[in-house]
């Protein structure tokens, strides 16, 4: 497993390549990590780095976790995540680490909570038809109908789908693309959305399915190649083709 890191999501905008194609995107701002605690082998029996992210006032903090991280000699952190890692030589406690890590990536995987829609019925929820909106139905057009059955075995199932709380649940989405990276801002330019609201916290880790697939940079840049010999092709001018006289095609009379 290798590190990941946390972010906050902005909004969404787009981005322009040099063709004029515009891609939207959802911008992230990425929180930075510290390192509180390293684990080794000899130690601990595995290799793995504990990092912490977002600032928090020690009053917000349990006196549990207010002892550790006076031990830890650390500011106190909201979020903390542990990663393994093969080789822990290149981390220290109190180094910090950014977007510096996500170098080079061109596909990530976000895991966040989507946005919470409260109580719903299954219409919108699960996408019921409803019953019959005609005489006989009074009342009951968007419900969901029977849900129970007879003495045998007269209960209702567990994970039967019934109107409830929609949303505000995590979902991880893998392989998005990363148009572009700002180190200097701390910004990600990800393609596509990604659930949750605004200022919503978003985990990000590097895509662990192995996949060939084209960025959309790579795609457009074919296409233009592709466009370009077309073009090309047509432009060209044909080339007159010499008209033979029919004299001199004629045989000669013996």
């Amino acid at each position: 497993m290798k590190l990941g890191l946390v972010g906050k999501k902005i909004g969404m905008t787009r981005e322009f390549f040099n063709s004029g194609i515009s891609v939207p995107v959802t911008v992230v701002k990425i929180e930075k990590g510290r390192v509180i605690d390293v684990y080794t082998k000899e130690k601990n029996g595995y290799s793995a780095v504990k990092l912490g992210f977002v600032k928090t006032k020690s009053s917000k903090l349990t006196n549990q976790m207010k002892g550790f991280f006076t031990k830890k000699n650390t500011e106190p952190q909201q979020i903390i995540k542990e990663y393994r890692v093969e080789k822990t030589d290149d981390f220290k406690t109190g180094n910090e680490i950014g977007l510096e890590s996500f170098k080079d990536v061109k596909f990530i995987d976000v895991r966040s909570k989507t946005i919470g829609k409260g109580f719903a019925g299954v219409m919108k929820k699960y996408n019921f038809g409803g019953l019959r909106a005609s005489h006989g139905v009074s009342v009951s057009h968007r419900s969901h109908g029977s849900t129970g059955q007879n003495q045998d075995p007269g209960k209702v199932f567990k994970n039967k789908k019934m109107a409830g709380h929609m949303g505000s649940k995590f979902r991880t989405i893998l392989n998005l693309e990363v148009i572009r990276s700002d180190i200097e801002n701390s910004l990600i330019y990800i393609k596509g959305s990604i659930p949750g609201s605004k200022n919503s916290l978003i985990y990000l880790r590097k895509s662990k399915k192995t996949f060939s697939r084209k960025t959309s940079i790579e795609k457009y840049a074919q296409l233009n190649k592709e466009s370009e010999k077309t073009t090309t092709k047509k432009t060209e001018p044909k080339k007159k083709e010499e008209k033979k006289d029919p004299k001199k095609e004629q045989p000669k009379k013996k």
